[in-house]
């Protein structure tokens, strides 16, 4: 059975996986980003008007940040009956939960009509969108990772992850078409709300191309063996997030590290940028927004060019040059922001993103090679998420405080070297993956009711 799951899908199958894949998580990632860019343009005088800027500022990242809180959470739901019920389940229930939530910001009072109940309305639906994201990314990598073959899922596995600087993409270019073509009024009044409801429209054309597509066929055949082994033995099978923390704890600690310079890179350059670049550096909005469209786009296309890269050099060292290339950059990050010039702005954030791509191309492959398949979307979900409350979460919040502490980016830029140091030491850590089978369902770790203890060097497949 596992010999069959193996065989390599068509590419006109695959594509139609990756681009089910890809078209969820750009929607979702949509929504999480277009919170991010309004919560440093807006949110701060709809929800919080009674705060001086730069405090209804953080407070609104405050609710910002809320969401990551949610995502760990989310990625213990949704990665154990992920690992019970299937990966194709689990990803339509999240993108009806993103945009669910999304839609309904876009029709939610505002503190002048409701007082403080506008900001706790706010709160809970971005713990929806959190709990929901916790679940999406774990799956959708997983389904590309599982139907592709070994020689090229770097490759493969890369294009589900080409929905951040999609979503980036779409959020910001439709953010700064409606600030360019309405008046500051008109886009505080109403116009803000226009990318939330859009998202419900965006959400069909999602869930059409999601529901397509067949459940991994490596999963299959882990479920049916699993399944032989409960009769056989006439035990239970253990929860997949025991199993994970009996027999991959190391690997959840390498992927928590990993993520650290990954996320707070991306959340300091693209949404903190925002609040950066219009006070510290007395830039327009609408300049901030673009010099993020632009290089989102440029984002967009290097990261598959990594994820092949990662399949021919390997996952460590193409991760390594993300992580150390992220952390040389930020001071002359900030220095070209502070020339005032958008080419200058243009080239800080597209080099940072690049260098971001590096980290986050190879991450799916990389992830999902660490872990066997009945606790895989548990393992690569909490490895990933868990990580995200120490990193993306308080990233914007901690750049804003730093900035108002100090009125300098010299301790954002030690912040986030810190955080390169830490991926640096994780991926050090790691064993290279990428030779590894997913559809080895029987692989050491796979055996979790086995007397004898894995070793080291024991496959974790």
């Amino acid at each position: 059975m596992a010999a069959s799951a193996s065989a390599p899908p068509t590419t006109r199958s695959l594509k139609r996986i990756v681009a089910a894949s890809l078209i969820g998580t750009t929607i979702e990632w949509y929504d999480f980003f277009l919170y991010g860019s309004a919560a440093a343009l807006v949110f701060n005088k709809l929800f919080f008007p009674e705060s001086d800027p730069l405090v209804g500022t953080l407070l609104s990242f405050l609710t910002y940040a809320v969401g990551f809180a949610a995502r760990p959470l989310g990625a213990l739901v949704f990665g154990h009956y992920g690992d019970r019920l299937g990966r194709k389940k689990l990803l339509v229930l999240s993108l009806l939960m993103m945009g669910g939530a999304t839609f309904a910001i876009g029709l939610l009072p505002t503190h002048a009509t409701v007082g403080a109940a506008a900001p706790v309305l706010l709160t809970v639906l971005r713990l929806v969108q959190g709990f929901a994201l916790g679940g999406e990314w774990g799956g959708a990598v997983l389904l590309v990772s599982e139907h592709g073959d070994a020689k090229r899922r770097g490759f493969w596995a890369s294009w589900p992850q080409t929905g951040a600087p999609a979503g980036q993409l779409l959020a910001t270019g439709v953010l700064s078409a409606l600030t360019a073509l309405m008046s500051d009024s008109a886009f505080g009044a109403w116009g803000w709300r226009i990318p939330f409801l859009l998202s419900g429209v965006l959400v069909l054309l999602g869930l059409w191309i999601r529901l397509s597509v067949d459940e991994s066929p490596v999963f299959k055949a882990a479920l049916a063996q699993a399944e032989e082994r409960r009769s056989a033995a006439g035990a239970a099978e253990k929860m997949p997030l025991v199993a994970v923390l009996r027999h991959h704890w190391r690997d959840v600690l390498i992927a928590m590290g990993a993520r650290m310079a990954e996320n707070i890179s991306y959340y300091v350059i693209t949404a903190f940028i925002l609040v950066y670049a219009t006070t510290a550096a007395d830039l327009g909005k609408q300049t901030a927004l673009n010099a993020v469209l632009i290089a989102s786009a440029v984002h967009f296309a290097v990261i598959p060019m990594w994820g092949a890269l990662s399949d021919r050099f390997g996952r460590k060292p193409v991760y390594l040059v993300g992580a150390i290339g992220v952390g040389l950059w930020m001071f002359p990050f900030f220095a070209l922001i502070d020339t005032r010039s958008f080419g200058n702005l243009l080239l800080a954030v597209t080099v940072g993103l690049i260098f971001h791509g590096a980290m986050y191309a190879p991450q799916a492959a990389f992830f999902s090679e660490m872990f066997a398949t009945r606790m895989r979307y548990s393992g690569a979900s909490i490895g990933a998420q868990f990580s995200s409350v120490a990193a993306g979460a308080p990233a914007p919040l901690i750049a804003t405080a730093l900035l108002a502490d100090f009125h300098s980016s010299t301790p954002i830029s030690l912040y986030v070297i810190a955080a390169a140091l830490i991926t640096v030491l994780a991926i050090a850590c790691a064993k290279e993956t990428r030779h590894r089978d997913l559809a080895d369902v029987e692989g050491a770790a796979a055996k979790s009711d086995a007397p004898a203890a894995l070793s080291a060097d024991a496959p974790t497949v």
